[in-house]
Protein backbone atom coordinates (compact mmCIF):
# COMPACT_ATOMS: atom_id res chain seq x y z
CA UNK A 1 0.00 0.00 0.00
CA UNK A 2 1.13 3.52 -0.74
CA UNK A 3 -0.20 6.85 0.37
CA UNK A 4 -0.32 8.35 -3.13
CA UNK A 5 -4.03 7.68 -3.60
CA UNK A 6 -4.84 9.62 -0.43
CA UNK A 7 -4.03 12.90 -2.16
CA UNK A 8 -4.91 12.11 -5.76
CA UNK A 9 -5.46 15.27 -7.77
CA UNK A 10 -9.05 16.04 -8.62
CA UNK A 11 -8.42 18.23 -11.71
CA UNK A 12 -11.55 16.99 -13.46
CA UNK A 13 -14.20 19.58 -12.68
CA UNK A 14 -15.01 20.29 -16.31
CA UNK A 15 -15.56 16.63 -17.06
CA UNK A 16 -17.65 16.23 -13.95
CA UNK A 17 -19.77 19.23 -14.88
CA UNK A 18 -20.50 17.65 -18.25
CA UNK A 19 -21.07 14.12 -17.04
CA UNK A 20 -23.02 14.75 -13.85
CA UNK A 21 -25.87 16.71 -15.40
CA UNK A 22 -29.32 15.96 -14.02
CA UNK A 23 -30.34 14.19 -17.22
CA UNK A 24 -27.92 11.35 -16.58
CA UNK A 25 -29.84 9.39 -13.92
CA UNK A 26 -32.54 6.82 -14.60
CA UNK A 27 -35.89 7.57 -12.98
CA UNK A 28 -37.84 4.79 -14.73
CA UNK A 29 -37.01 1.78 -12.53
CA UNK A 30 -40.07 0.28 -10.88
CA UNK A 31 -40.50 0.43 -7.12
CA UNK A 32 -39.57 -3.25 -6.71
CA UNK A 33 -36.45 -3.11 -8.86
CA UNK A 34 -33.20 -2.71 -6.92
CA UNK A 35 -31.35 0.51 -7.53
CA UNK A 36 -27.98 -0.31 -9.05
CA UNK A 37 -25.08 1.75 -7.78
CA UNK A 38 -21.36 1.58 -8.47
CA UNK A 39 -18.96 2.68 -5.73
CA UNK A 40 -15.37 3.52 -6.72
CA UNK A 41 -12.86 3.04 -3.92
CA UNK A 42 -9.61 4.97 -3.56
CA UNK A 43 -7.26 1.97 -3.59
CA UNK A 44 -7.06 -1.78 -3.95
CA UNK A 45 -9.40 -3.67 -1.64
CA UNK A 46 -8.24 -3.42 1.97
CA UNK A 47 -9.52 -3.17 5.53
CA UNK A 48 -9.94 0.58 5.05
CA UNK A 49 -12.87 -0.38 2.77
CA UNK A 50 -14.17 -3.05 5.12
CA UNK A 51 -17.49 -1.39 5.88
CA UNK A 52 -18.45 -1.21 2.21
CA UNK A 53 -17.55 -4.85 1.60
CA UNK A 54 -19.33 -5.92 4.79
CA UNK A 55 -22.50 -4.13 3.70
CA UNK A 56 -22.38 -6.07 0.43
CA UNK A 57 -21.53 -9.40 2.03
CA UNK A 58 -24.11 -9.25 4.83
CA UNK A 59 -26.93 -7.89 2.66
CA UNK A 60 -27.19 -4.43 4.25
CA UNK A 61 -27.42 -2.81 0.81
CA UNK A 62 -29.76 -5.46 -0.61
CA UNK A 63 -32.18 -5.17 2.31
CA UNK A 64 -32.55 -1.49 1.48
CA UNK A 65 -33.28 -2.06 -2.19
CA UNK A 66 -29.76 -1.42 -3.46
CA UNK A 67 -27.58 -3.49 -5.76
CA UNK A 68 -24.10 -2.12 -5.05
CA UNK A 69 -21.02 -3.02 -7.07
CA UNK A 70 -17.64 -2.00 -5.68
CA UNK A 71 -15.18 -0.80 -8.31
CA UNK A 72 -11.74 -1.43 -6.87
CA UNK A 73 -9.22 1.40 -7.02
CA UNK A 74 -5.50 1.26 -7.67
CA UNK A 75 -2.48 3.29 -8.77
CA UNK A 76 -3.98 4.11 -12.16
CA UNK A 77 -7.52 4.79 -10.95
CA UNK A 78 -8.82 8.31 -10.34
CA UNK A 79 -12.13 8.42 -8.47
CA UNK A 80 -13.26 11.82 -9.86
CA UNK A 81 -12.59 10.51 -13.36
CA UNK A 82 -14.79 7.48 -12.76
CA UNK A 83 -17.52 9.78 -11.49
CA UNK A 84 -17.11 12.06 -14.48
CA UNK A 85 -17.38 9.24 -17.00
CA UNK A 86 -20.41 7.71 -15.36
CA UNK A 87 -18.44 4.56 -14.54
CA UNK A 88 -19.28 5.16 -10.87
CA UNK A 89 -22.20 6.75 -9.06
CA UNK A 90 -20.39 7.15 -5.75
CA UNK A 91 -16.74 7.32 -4.80
CA UNK A 92 -14.45 7.34 -1.80
CA UNK A 93 -12.77 10.70 -1.15
CA UNK A 94 -9.74 9.81 0.94
CA UNK A 95 -9.40 13.08 2.82
CA UNK A 96 -10.96 16.49 3.30
CA UNK A 97 -8.53 18.21 0.93
CA UNK A 98 -9.85 16.12 -1.98
CA UNK A 99 -13.43 17.07 -1.11
CA UNK A 100 -12.68 20.80 -0.84
CA UNK A 101 -10.52 20.71 -3.98
CA UNK A 102 -13.53 19.44 -5.91
CA UNK A 103 -15.72 22.13 -4.35
CA UNK A 104 -13.20 24.81 -5.28
CA UNK A 105 -13.33 23.57 -8.87
CA UNK A 106 -17.15 23.61 -8.77
CA UNK A 107 -17.33 19.91 -9.54
CA UNK A 108 -20.91 18.63 -9.13
CA UNK A 109 -20.19 16.06 -6.43
CA UNK A 110 -20.99 16.21 -2.72
CA UNK A 111 -19.66 14.39 0.33
CA UNK A 112 -22.62 12.69 2.02
CA UNK A 113 -20.89 10.83 4.89
CA UNK A 114 -17.48 10.44 6.51
CA UNK A 115 -16.61 6.81 7.17
CA UNK A 116 -13.64 7.93 9.26
CA UNK A 117 -14.02 10.44 12.07
CA UNK A 118 -10.23 10.62 12.18
CA UNK A 119 -8.00 10.94 9.14
CA UNK A 120 -5.64 7.94 9.61
CA UNK A 121 -2.58 9.99 8.58
CA UNK A 122 0.44 9.45 10.84
CA UNK A 123 4.06 10.42 11.13
CA UNK A 124 6.41 7.56 11.98
CA UNK A 125 9.69 7.85 13.87
CA UNK A 126 12.39 5.49 15.13
CA UNK A 127 11.67 4.40 18.71
CA UNK A 128 15.14 5.41 19.90
CA UNK A 129 15.26 8.84 18.24
CA UNK A 130 14.16 10.79 21.30
CA UNK A 131 10.84 11.72 19.69
CA UNK A 132 7.94 11.62 22.11
CA UNK A 133 5.50 13.91 20.30
CA UNK A 134 4.93 15.66 17.00
CA UNK A 135 6.57 18.78 18.44
CA UNK A 136 9.80 16.85 18.95
CA UNK A 137 10.09 16.35 15.18
CA UNK A 138 11.08 19.96 14.59
CA UNK A 139 14.46 19.94 12.87
CA UNK A 140 14.27 16.27 11.86
CA UNK A 141 14.19 15.24 8.18
CA UNK A 142 10.62 14.29 7.27
CA UNK A 143 9.86 12.09 4.25
CA UNK A 144 6.74 13.41 2.49
CA UNK A 145 4.99 12.69 -0.80
CA UNK A 146 4.71 15.67 -3.14
CA UNK A 147 0.95 15.96 -2.67
CA UNK A 148 1.33 16.09 1.11
CA UNK A 149 3.15 19.42 0.90
CA UNK A 150 -0.10 21.26 0.19
CA UNK A 151 -2.14 19.03 2.48
CA UNK A 152 -1.45 18.03 6.09
CA UNK A 153 2.05 19.57 5.96
CA UNK A 154 0.51 23.06 6.05
CA UNK A 155 -1.16 22.18 9.36
CA UNK A 156 2.08 20.81 10.79
CA UNK A 157 3.99 23.95 9.85
CA UNK A 158 1.34 26.23 11.30
CA UNK A 159 0.99 24.32 14.57
CA UNK A 160 4.57 23.21 15.25
CA UNK A 161 6.77 25.63 13.35
CA UNK A 162 8.12 22.99 11.00
CA UNK A 163 9.93 24.33 7.94
CA UNK A 164 10.21 23.22 4.34
CA UNK A 165 13.93 22.67 4.91
CA UNK A 166 12.96 19.50 6.80
CA UNK A 167 11.20 17.95 3.82
CA UNK A 168 12.71 14.97 2.04
CA UNK A 169 11.02 13.29 -0.91
CA UNK A 170 9.03 10.20 -0.03
CA UNK A 171 9.03 7.67 -2.88
CA UNK A 172 6.72 5.16 -1.18
CA UNK A 173 9.74 3.12 -0.11
CA UNK A 174 10.65 2.92 3.57
CA UNK A 175 14.33 2.09 2.93
CA UNK A 176 15.50 5.73 3.35
CA UNK A 177 13.60 5.95 6.63
CA UNK A 178 15.07 2.71 7.93
CA UNK A 179 18.57 3.86 6.98
CA UNK A 180 18.38 7.18 8.86
CA UNK A 181 17.64 7.01 12.59
CA UNK A 182 16.75 10.72 12.67
CA UNK A 183 14.26 10.47 9.82
CA UNK A 184 10.49 10.69 10.11
CA UNK A 185 8.12 9.24 7.51
CA UNK A 186 4.49 9.80 6.62
CA UNK A 187 2.07 6.88 6.55
CA UNK A 188 -1.35 5.52 7.39
CA UNK A 189 -1.85 4.16 10.90
CA UNK A 190 -3.32 0.98 9.42
CA UNK A 191 -0.50 0.28 6.97
CA UNK A 192 3.06 1.60 7.04
CA UNK A 193 3.79 1.04 10.75
CA UNK A 194 3.03 -2.66 10.30
CA UNK A 195 5.08 -3.01 7.11
CA UNK A 196 8.01 -1.19 8.72
CA UNK A 197 7.86 -3.47 11.75
CA UNK A 198 7.78 -6.57 9.53
CA UNK A 199 10.74 -5.32 7.49
CA UNK A 200 12.92 -4.20 10.40
CA UNK A 201 11.77 -6.24 13.37
CA UNK A 202 11.48 -2.98 15.33
CA UNK A 203 8.18 -1.41 16.31
CA UNK A 204 8.28 2.25 15.23
CA UNK A 205 6.91 5.22 17.16
CA UNK A 206 3.61 6.25 15.59
CA UNK A 207 1.89 9.64 15.94
CA UNK A 208 -1.67 9.99 14.66
CA UNK A 209 -2.17 13.58 13.52
CA UNK A 210 -5.85 13.50 14.48
CA UNK A 211 -4.96 12.83 18.10
CA UNK A 212 -3.02 16.10 18.13
CA UNK A 213 -5.89 18.14 16.73
CA UNK A 214 -5.74 17.62 12.96
CA UNK A 215 -9.39 18.28 12.04
CA UNK A 216 -9.91 16.40 8.79
CA UNK A 217 -12.33 13.56 8.15
CA UNK A 218 -11.33 10.50 6.13
CA UNK A 219 -12.87 8.07 3.63
CA UNK A 220 -15.80 10.29 2.71
CA UNK A 221 -18.47 9.04 0.35
CA UNK A 222 -18.81 11.33 -2.68
CA UNK A 223 -22.10 11.27 -4.57
CA UNK A 224 -22.79 12.72 -7.99
CA UNK A 225 -25.15 15.66 -7.64
CA UNK A 226 -27.35 14.18 -10.35
CA UNK A 227 -27.81 11.07 -8.21
CA UNK A 228 -28.64 13.19 -5.18
CA UNK A 229 -31.21 15.18 -7.15
CA UNK A 230 -32.93 12.24 -8.76
CA UNK A 231 -32.54 9.42 -6.25
CA UNK A 232 -32.17 10.95 -2.78
CA UNK A 233 -33.80 7.92 -1.14
CA UNK A 234 -31.13 5.67 -2.66
CA UNK A 235 -28.37 7.94 -1.36
CA UNK A 236 -29.87 7.90 2.13
CA UNK A 237 -30.23 4.12 1.99
CA UNK A 238 -26.61 3.78 0.88
CA UNK A 239 -25.39 5.92 3.79
CA UNK A 240 -27.50 3.98 6.28
CA UNK A 241 -26.36 0.60 4.96
CA UNK A 242 -22.71 1.66 4.85
CA UNK A 243 -22.84 2.82 8.47
CA UNK A 244 -24.31 -0.55 9.42
CA UNK A 245 -21.60 -2.28 7.42
CA UNK A 246 -18.86 -0.41 9.25
CA UNK A 247 -20.44 -1.17 12.64
CA UNK A 248 -20.55 -4.86 11.80
CA UNK A 249 -17.02 -4.88 10.40
CA UNK A 250 -15.33 -3.35 13.43
CA UNK A 251 -17.52 -4.80 16.20
CA UNK A 252 -18.77 -8.06 14.68
CA UNK A 253 -17.46 -10.86 12.52
CA UNK A 254 -15.47 -9.37 9.61
CA UNK A 255 -14.90 -12.66 7.80
CA UNK A 256 -17.54 -12.10 5.12
CA UNK A 257 -16.04 -8.76 4.10
CA UNK A 258 -12.48 -10.07 4.35
CA UNK A 259 -13.33 -12.89 1.94
CA UNK A 260 -14.62 -10.40 -0.64
CA UNK A 261 -11.60 -8.14 -0.09
CA UNK A 262 -9.18 -11.01 -0.69
CA UNK A 263 -11.15 -12.04 -3.77
CA UNK A 264 -10.90 -8.56 -5.27
CA UNK A 265 -7.28 -8.15 -4.17
CA UNK A 266 -5.48 -11.53 -4.10
CA UNK A 267 -2.29 -9.82 -2.89
CA UNK A 268 -4.00 -8.90 0.38
CA UNK A 269 -3.19 -11.22 3.28
CA UNK A 270 -5.24 -11.97 6.35
CA UNK A 271 -2.58 -10.75 8.78
CA UNK A 272 -2.60 -7.31 7.13
CA UNK A 273 -6.39 -7.20 7.28
CA UNK A 274 -6.44 -8.27 10.92
CA UNK A 275 -3.95 -5.68 12.13
CA UNK A 276 -5.55 -2.90 10.09
CA UNK A 277 -9.01 -3.65 11.45
CA UNK A 278 -7.60 -3.78 14.99
CA UNK A 279 -6.06 -0.34 14.52
CA UNK A 280 -9.25 1.12 13.09
CA UNK A 281 -10.89 0.03 16.32
CA UNK A 282 -8.02 0.85 18.70
CA UNK A 283 -7.59 4.41 17.46
CA UNK A 284 -11.31 5.15 17.16
CA UNK A 285 -10.96 5.94 13.47
CA UNK A 286 -14.59 5.12 12.72
CA UNK A 287 -16.71 5.52 15.83
CA UNK A 288 -15.07 8.19 17.97
CA UNK A 289 -15.93 11.88 18.39
CA UNK A 290 -19.26 12.97 16.97
CA UNK A 291 -19.97 9.44 15.72
CA UNK A 292 -20.42 8.34 19.33
CA UNK A 293 -23.66 10.35 19.47
CA UNK A 294 -24.47 11.07 15.83
CA UNK A 295 -23.79 7.61 14.45
CA UNK A 296 -21.12 6.24 12.13
CA UNK A 297 -20.70 8.48 9.10
CA UNK A 298 -21.51 11.67 11.00
CA UNK A 299 -20.19 15.02 9.80
CA UNK A 300 -20.79 18.43 11.36
CA UNK A 301 -20.66 22.00 10.15
CA UNK A 302 -18.30 22.77 13.03
CA UNK A 303 -15.72 20.18 11.98
CA UNK A 304 -15.85 21.23 8.34
CA UNK A 305 -15.50 24.88 9.34
CA UNK A 306 -12.48 24.08 11.51
CA UNK A 307 -10.81 22.25 8.64
CA UNK A 308 -11.61 24.97 6.11
CA UNK A 309 -10.42 27.73 8.43
CA UNK A 310 -7.12 25.91 8.95
CA UNK A 311 -6.57 25.40 5.22
CA UNK A 312 -7.72 28.85 4.12
CA UNK A 313 -5.60 30.52 6.79
CA UNK A 314 -2.61 28.89 5.11
CA UNK A 315 -3.68 30.07 1.66
CA UNK A 316 -4.83 26.72 0.32
CA UNK A 317 -8.35 28.00 -0.41
CA UNK A 318 -9.73 31.51 -0.85
CA UNK A 319 -11.67 32.86 2.10
CA UNK A 320 -14.58 33.46 -0.25
CA UNK A 321 -15.10 29.73 -0.83
CA UNK A 322 -18.15 28.43 1.00
CA UNK A 323 -17.16 25.02 2.43
CA UNK A 324 -20.81 24.04 2.79
CA UNK A 325 -21.02 23.41 -0.96
CA UNK A 326 -18.62 20.51 -0.49
CA UNK A 327 -20.85 18.36 1.72
CA UNK A 328 -24.39 17.60 2.81
CA UNK A 329 -25.67 16.53 6.23
CA UNK A 330 -29.09 15.60 4.84
CA UNK A 331 -28.40 11.89 4.39
CA UNK A 332 -26.86 11.09 7.74
CA UNK A 333 -28.55 8.54 10.06
CA UNK A 334 -29.05 11.23 12.69
CA UNK A 335 -28.96 14.99 12.55
CA UNK A 336 -25.51 15.73 13.97
CA UNK A 337 -25.05 18.45 16.52
CA UNK A 338 -22.05 20.70 16.76
CA UNK A 339 -19.76 20.03 19.74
Amino acid sequence: MTISRRFASSGLAAALLAACSPGGADKTAGPSAPTRLKLATDWRAEAEHGGFYQAVATGEYARRGLDVQIVQGGPGVNVPQLLSSGAADLGVGSNAFIVLNLAAEKAPVTAVMASFQKDPQVLIAHPDAGIGSLADMKGHPILLADASITAFWVWLKAKYGFTDAQVRKYTFNSAPFLADKRAVQQGYVTSEPYSIEKASGVKPAVFLLADSGYPGYGAMVLARNSLIAQKPAAVKAFVEATAAGWKSYIDGDPSAADALIRKDNPEMTQDVLDQARAKLKRYGIIDSGDAATGGIGTMTDARWKAFFDMASDQGIYPKTLDPKIAYSLAFLPKTPTAP
